[in-house]
């Protein structure tokens, strides 16, 4: 058991594990940023183009012969079964605008590693595998004899 807990603190001690919490945390704030970005900047004169809609309104009611409702929010407040598109068309240019943002980001940092010259820094192999490529070398120096020739 002592050994697992060594093991489990050496895991989440390593950056690694620190560097995806991280990014984590600044991926949910950011997903907030681009939510209200499409709710708040790029939908309304998207809607306003297209005849003052609100696409987070837009729903399709599947309640054949009942009521008709002025909003979506009216017609879950009614229990109402409805598809909402309009959200999922939102939830569709969020997706679209942060897979534009990361593919940004990455483009730019694969730059910079071009340009700093860290994308050819390799490092250096262990001790252990340089003796065995030693080793490789010089039984493939030798020459064998060839079949049926002794030495």
């Amino acid at each position: 058991m002592r050994a697992m807990l060594k093991e489990f603190r050496e895991f989440a001690i390593k950056g690694n594990v620190v560097d995806l919490a991280v990014g984590i945390i600044i991926g949910a704030a950011f997903g907030k940023i681009v939510a209200s970005l499409v709710d708040d900047v790029i939908m309304p004169p998207i809607g306003l183009l297209l005849g003052k809609v609100d696409f987070g309104d837009l729903y399709l009611d599947l309640d054949i012969g009942g009521a008709d409702y002025v909003s979506l929010a009216a017609a879950k407040a009614a229990g109402a079964p409805v598809i909402a598109y309009g959200s999922f068309i939102n939830t569709v240019i969020n997706f679209l605008i942060v897979a534009f943002a990361v593919f940004l980001l990455v483009k730019q940092v694969n730059r910079l590693k071009r340009i700093s010259g860290m994308e050819d820094a390799v490092a250096p192999p262990p001790q252990d595998v340089v003796l065995l490529q030693e080793i490789r070398d010089i039984l493939a120096s030798r020459q064998a004899p060839p079949p049926g020739r002794p030495e």
